[in-house]
């Protein structure tokens, strides 16, 4: 294997980022423009962009988690619908006992969640791994159950105490521009960024790391030298449901505090987008879900401002016109683990 001791770090990111990166640096020169010119406009814009980009880069955490197993997850949306349903009824029914603070009831609904997406995961480990079913079906399989059980049992005007509120980290929030944007959110919010060096730490430098990587690019090499392909398999999909879990709880316990039939309206989706355009990556699937959040954060300002002569239905199109772009034009040049989407049969 060929050293890669004496490239420079800078180089290496930059051969991982790719075009990603350039687009990013372009959109930061955009951004300190704008800040110049208004400030208060250009921060409450970011600080959308955060919120937006938070459940696309769980959901997309979820997914390369999975696929660097081997298994491919269409199901994030389902795995996010029904997880937000479940922490949302959890606030609701463990608010309305009375025998726990705020907080703890909002920790226990979010546990709830977490676990429903964690559930999700082992259900689709258990159609793609044990059943060797086609993982497409099983992930639709997933989509379809949760739509028609958030349909059936939801029930309309179901109120909660409270929903997470933004924690500020004292001094730091008075830092120019990076300050309001990162350092006054609400928990989520922070544990998602902790997620993405969390993931990225564990898979490139762990073993469990480089024993999830070898079962999604060479399983019979993997279980050659001892790793159990279906444990590994198993595990990661199970991990990354609960992260996608993790996703719906931020919709309806910290962002919106209210639940509504199909209010995940695609993220999930989105975020598969944001995991090709991050090229199987923590950190590239970071910056596209900034990327996207902050397509989402625009077509809301400008919506705002209402200074465009142009139906709104038009500047709604922008966060799913730059996902038909990602689609169509790196899909192509981003190289998916090697074995993804196949079913391992001991030999």
């Amino acid at each position: 294997m060929e050293s890669t001791t004496s490239v420079p770090v800078w180089k290496q990111v930059w051969e991982r980022l790719g075009v990603l990166g350039a687009v990013i640096i372009v959109v930061l020169a955009g951004i300190l423009v704008f800040y110049v010119r208004d400030p208060q406009v250009t921060t409450a814009v970011l600080s959308s962009t955060l919120r937006q980009s938070t459940p696309l880069i769980l959901g997309a955490l979820c997914g390369l988690i999975g696929e660097r197993a081997g298994i491919i997850n269409i199901g994030i949306e389902g795995q996010m619908l029904l997880a937000a349903f479940t922490g949302f009824l959890a606030n609701v029914y463990i608010g309305q006992l009375g025998i726990f603070p705020l907080g703890v009831t909002l920790f226990l609904a979010a546990f709830v969640g977490v676990l429903t997406g964690a559930l999700l995961g082992l259900l689709l480990a258990f159609m793609s791994v044990t059943l060797k079913m086609d993982q497409i079906i099983g992930g639709t399989v997933i989509n379809i159950l949760a739509i028609g059980l958030t349909g059936y049992f939801y029930i309309a005007g179901l109120t909660t105490q409270g929903k997470l509120q933004p924690i500020s980290l004292g001094p730091l929030v008075d830092i120019p521009l990076i300050g309001p944007v990162f350092f006054n959110n609400p928990p989520i919010t922070y544990i998602t960024l902790l997620l993405v060096v969390i993931v990225h730490y564990v898979l490139f430098y762990t073993r469990w790391g480089l024993r999830t990587r070898a079962v999604g690019e060479y399983p019979s090499a993997a279980d050659t030298v001892g790793i159990n392909v279906y444990f590994m398999r198993y595990a990661n999909t199970t991990i990354a449901g609960g992260i996608a879990g993790l996703a719906g709880v931020f919709l309806t316990l910290e962002a919106v505090g209210s639940f509504e039939r199909l209010m995940t309206n695609g993220r999930g989706f989105v975020a598969l987008a944001v995991m090709i355009f991050g090229k199987w990556t923590p950190f590239g699937a970071w910056g596209a879900a900034l990327l996207f959040g902050l397509a989402t954060a625009m077509q809301t300002q400008l919506q705002f401002t209402g200074n465009l002569a142009i139906p709104h239905q038009f500047i709604g199109m922008l966060p799913y016109l730059l996902t038909i772009v990602v689609l169509a034009g790196f899909v192509g040049r981003s190289r998916p683990p090697a074995a993804e989407g196949i079913p391992y049969e001991t030999e």
